[in-house]
């Protein structure tokens, strides 16, 4: 099949798809639509990466590879659907049965964002949260290409920043529509804010009940660098 490395893995596929769709893994019985595909791809770059085992059945069934089409699709999704254009490395894995799944995996971006093509001709950036890809924010859009950029951030914080992560330190989380209240500055002034503290790496994104919100950056105790999003 294709260039491909070929692996027997009867059990290794048994305990990863025990595991189920979640933030890092996808199952797909069949690949047909590049755009669709994209999405998923930008989702998991923009995290910190994933895998797709195509010939893997929803509820964890796994069916097997039915057409070296599928391969294709998606190495067109990465290349013509994503901006930028995004690597993915294939494996064969062999199941019982002569069954053959493809783990398509896909390593987390060091330039965010990642978009995906829309129909409508636009260009969106996703997120992966959990077993879905959601839709990144504008603002998070921004705050990725600043950080991108490397353009440099004066570490000297303002009133209005100093407040904020005052709140933040105090309640975990924030929306960043509730920014302009609590630190009485206006919207223009807490979407500048929020892109400047995530350049920092002060500050990130969280996904909790629906939706984006800011909070302290996690840090392990014995590593103060930036663990970005």
């Amino acid at each position: 099949m294709k260039d491909i490395r070929t692996i027997k893995g009867r059990f290794y596929l048994q305990r990863i798809i025990a595991e189920g769709e979640h933030e890092h893994q996808d199952f797909k019985f069949s690949i047909s639509d590049a755009r669709k595909i994209a999405r998923s791809i930008s989702a998991f770059a923009n995290n910190s990466g994933g895998r797709l085992l195509i010939g893997v059945k929803d509820n964890g069934v796994i069916a097997g590879v039915r057409n070296e089409e599928d391969i294709y699709v998606i190495e067109q999704a990465a290349s013509l659907y994503c901006r930028p254009e995004q690597h993915l490395e294939f494996t064969a894995i062999k199941a019982d049965e002569g069954a053959i799944v493809i783990r398509a995996e896909i390593p987390a971006s060091q330039t965010r964002p990642v978009q995906a093509s829309e129909p409508d001709g636009t260009w969106r950036a996703y997120y992966r949260v959990a077993d879905e890809n959601i839709v990144a924010t504008p603002l998070m859009v921004k705050a990725w290409r600043r950080k991108a950029s490397g353009q440099p951030t004066l570490l000297n914080l303002s009133q209005a920043e100093r407040s904020l992560l005052d709140i933040l330190t105090s309640e975990q989380t924030l929306e960043p529509d509730d920014i302009t209240r609590r630190c009485m500055v206006s919207r223009t002034a807490a979407d500048e804010m929020v892109v400047r503290l995530y350049a920092l790496g002060i500050i990130d994104f969280r996904f909790t009940e629906r939706h984006f919100c800011i909070a302290l950056t996690e840090r392990p105790d014995n590593d103060k660098t930036d663990s970005g999003l």
